[in-house]
């Protein structure tokens, strides 16, 4: 992708920004926890959020910033990239490079959620062979639902949560994980779903895997509370 000279500016501005509010501490703690990029400044989100809004949200400017292996670089890409110039074609291609969990909760987060066919690439990407699309088709669900998307039908509640059911014994602990908060938000949201997903995993209850038995600890748990 070819990139004007306004554009090199701008992104010299924004590395100047990061490196002004970078934080040695947080970008080491990453480190030790596994979170490795080629390059992080260790700058918060909050922090993320006041840079981006210093510069008018732009494609090309985006799609430059999301090829980037700098952390916080990838992750301005997320909030500057206009959601009306933002594609079906270009979120698959968005998806299948989300180097790892804080990327694809950001984008989701912060673009994939606000597009209008956002419940479209969950219906897809939940039956995806690739276990890192499934995970994010996960959590784009869980967005949808906690910012009350009015999208996300029973029906399609019900679909979801069968297909997060399924996943619950995944060898990635990142799909586990995924599904599980995916049977959370829906359960919260229905006794109904709530009931069904209890029952579907009565087996759980007292299974000698404890694993299983966490899970459906943590499930019954967050739907009793869900009802106080």
């Amino acid at each position: 992708m070819e990139i004007s000279n306004t554009m090199e500016e701008t992104i010299k501005k924004i590395r100047s920004d990061l490196r002004l509010a970078m934080n040695g501490v947080i970008s080491a703690s990453m480190r030790e926890k596994g979170m490795n990029y080629r390059m992080n400044f260790g700058v918060d989100i909050p922090k993320l959020r006041a840079i981006a809004k210093r510069y008018v949200p732009n494609a090309v400017l985006a799609e430059t910033l999301w090829q980037s292996e700098m952390r916080e670089l990838k992750i301005l890409s997320t909030m500057l990239h206009p959601v009306t110039d933002f594609s079906k074609d270009k979120a698959e291609k968005w998806a299948s490079e989300i180097p790892n969990q804080e990327i694809r909760e950001q984008v989701c987060m912060n673009l994939f959620q606000k597009l209008d066919f956002a419940h479209e690439l969950v219906e897809k990407w939940i039956y995806a062979v690739d276990e890192n699309l499934r995970t994010t088709g996960f959590w784009l669900f869980v967005r949808l639902a906690v910012s009350g998307s009015p999208v996300l039908k029973n029906r399609d509640i019900q679909v979801i949560v069968g297909r997060a059911i399924g996943d619950l014994s995944a060898a990635s602990v990142f799909v586990r994980q995924s599904a599980l908060n995916v049977l959370k938000c829906a359960g919260r949201k229905s006794p109904a779903i709530a009931g069904r997903i209890l029952n579907e995993l009565s087996s759980f209850c007292d299974s000698e895997n404890p694993m299983e038995r966490e899970i459906f600890d943590s499930l019954r748990f967050e739907f009793e509370y869900a009802e106080e």
